[in-house]
């Protein structure tokens, strides 16, 4: 089993501006741009899937949001609502 021998002194102001602004990066990257595949955010792309398991088509009967959204972060989205 590895154990840690030596801590290291941070500066807590400088590591918190340095792992926040790794954390916003990641969010900025993975969550709130675009793709330029499809022009859809991963949330987007989600619900878009969702709706189709549930069969909602244009053609089909209508299905109230509550189900899609109800579907939608149960089955696929990790954040919560």
């Amino acid at each position: 089993m590895d154990t840690i021998l030596e801590k290291n002194q941070v500066n807590i102001d400088d590591e918190m501006r340095r792992s926040y602004l790794d954390y916003a990066m990641s969010v900025i990257i993975g969550r709130a741009l675009p793709d330029v595949r499809d022009g859809l955010k991963p949330v987007h792309r989600r619900v878009l899937w969702a709706m189709q398991e549930l069969g909602n088509y244009y053609n089909k009967p209508y299905k109230k949001s509550a189900r899609v959204v109800g579907d939608c972060i149960g089955k696929y989205h990790p954040h919560g609502d």
